[in-house]
């Protein structure tokens, strides 16, 4: 039996059966909201392409989409750091042009959470009016004060986090070991698109390991946490060799494209400009995870110190560690905010 669109969808039954029953009676604009990594952005490109080929898509439709490739489906993403006018007025003109096959039309505009104020005013009416052929799908990751008049105009459909068993579970199914898919499902945080790139990484386990054994590392002297910064950040450049790979693949897949259809503003810069900041996000959710391993420690010999000032050191420590962490997702520089965290932490004996 060929694979049907919802076949690729972890750990959201709810929100698939919802989307089946809205499918039978489409409408013009839907919100998908849910946290990152949850699945909804594999939840839209199934519901694409079941709204462009109806209830039991063919397999070269729902691959065509999965790949990005089918031409009317349409995705729209940022290229700064909101979406602004451009992908406004690059979804204006993708909804005023018919289905290629005279059916529907379904425009995708990723990462809504961001959109400016005025990005939102221009698109107010092109998604409240919609030509009759086109459809909707906007994908937030939480609904934001900007988001809500658009909101109102669009049937939501709301997407869990994924618990760390059910994100484990997938990964073993891939074929990854119970030990490293329970490491990867701990330090991807219920984002299954980072463990699944997470998963191709040998050297996960032993990262986690290595920054959950920091403060048993420490000894209060300056030198000693220069090192382990050093040591950890080396860690962080290795980890980032999937998502190297990955994204060669991407632009390789580009370069096809354009070979092909002989295109012109081929999109090389906003793909670049992408993965730029693709590589900067991996890199603190990274260093994010490998915090929680630290508080994690500390918190343990807190469970096992007897009280006293070991116990307020170990609290102050976590303390310290969701200051560095916060920091981080600020585009604090990453070797400063993390020495500056370790002065202040104090050595865990075993």
């Amino acid at each position: 039996m060929s694979p049907g669109p919802w076949d690729g969808i972890v750990g959201q039954r709810a929100a698939v059966e919802r989307l089946a029953v809205l499918a039978a009676r489409p409408v013009h604009a839907y919100l998908f909201v849910g946290p990152e990594g949850c699945g909804k952005e594999a939840a839209a490109r199934a519901f694409a392409a079941v709204l462009v080929d109806g209830p039991e898509p063919s397999e070269h439709t729902v691959s065509l989409v999965a790949r990005g490739g089918h031409p009317d489906v349409i995705d729209v993403l940022r290229e700064g750091a909101a979406v602004d006018k451009e992908e406004a007025e690059h979804v204006i003109r993708a909804a005023a042009t018919t289905a290629s096959g005279g059916g529907r039309k379904v425009v995708v505009i990723h990462e809504v959470h961001l959109m400016r104020d005025s990005a939102a005013v221009r698109l107010l009416k092109t998604v409240e009016e919609p030509p009759e052929s086109v459809a909707f799908v906007l994908l937030a990751d939480q609904l934001v004060p900007s988001l809500a008049t658009i909101a109102s105009r669009c049937v939501a459909v709301h997407f869990a986090r994924l618990d760390d068993e059910v994100v484990a579970g997938a990964l073993v199914e891939r074929g990854t070991s119970p030990e490293a898919a329970a490491a990867v499902a701990r330090m991807a945080d219920g984002n299954l698109d980072r463990a699944l790139l997470l998963a191709s990484d040998p050297q996960v386990v032993a990262r986690e390991q290595a920054f959950a054994a920091v403060p048993r590392h420490l000894d209060g002297s300056g030198s000693r946490v220069a090192s382990i910064v050093d040591e950890l950040l080396q860690r962080i450049e290795e980890a980032t060799a999937p998502l190297a790979a990955q994204q060669a693949r991407e632009l390789a897949d580009l370069e096809e494209r354009v070979a092909v259809a002989g295109e012109r503003g081929s999109g090389r810069r906003a793909l670049a400009d992408r993965h730029k900041r693709q590589l900067r996000k991996f890199r603190t959710d990274e260093l994010r995870a490998g915090l929680r391993a630290i508080a994690a420690t500390y918190l343990e010999a807190l469970r096992a110190a007897p009280g006293g000032a070991p116990s307020e050191q170990y609290l102050a420590a976590v303390a310290r560690v969701h200051e560095a962490a916060a920091a981080l997702s600020l585009n604090a520089n990453e070797e400063l905010a993390l020495q500056a965290m370790l002065l202040q932490c104090p050595p865990v004996h075993a």
